[in-house]
């Protein structure tokens, strides 16, 4: 099953990051091979957490799949967890934290596993899947600078 495994420091606040790894609906606008992305449930919970059910298309040329995923959106602790719940894979992990580590700055680790379902779609899907998952975390950073200003 490929994994991809990441911690970058980052000129941008935990909290900063987490608003933008957060808001689901922009992603179309800047995170590689995500063509749309629509919201289906968002639940507030007690305890500070947030549930978001939501559907999110990849395409890549003529290739294009959708997917369904719980976003669980932990701001107490600065982490995100991705559960995937219907589509083409046959099993898809993703998680962000972020650790402060100055006023300014915090690392920010992005972990994600996946395995399609279908053979064919993996041998079709595979390398263009690894290639976008390796300059996700590099395109969330690029948004942070965009959103918040460059760091100097």
């Amino acid at each position: 099953m490929p994994k991809f495994s990441s911690t970058r420091r980052v000129r941008h606040t935990a909290p900063q990051m987490f608003d933008l790894v957060a808001d689901v609906e922009r992603y179309p606008e800047f995170v590689p091979l995500c063509q749309s992305l629509k919201i289906r449930q968002r639940t507030s919970n007690s305890d500070g957490t947030e549930i978001i059910v939501a559907d999110m298309t990849v395409s890549f040329k003529l290739l294009r799949e959708s997917f369904t995923s719980r976003v669980t959106l932990d701001r107490p602790n600065l982490k995100i967890m991705v559960e995937y719940l219907k589509g083409p894979f046959s099993n898809l992990e993703n998680r962000w934290a972020f650790e402060p580590k100055s006023e300014t700055d915090c690392d920010v680790g992005f972990f994600l596993s996946y395995e399609f379902r279908s053979r064919m779609l993996a041998m079709l899907m595979g390398t263009v899947f690894d290639t976008a998952f390796q300059r996700f975390a590099a395109a969330f950073e690029k948004r942070a600078d965009a959103v918040y200003g460059k760091a100097i």
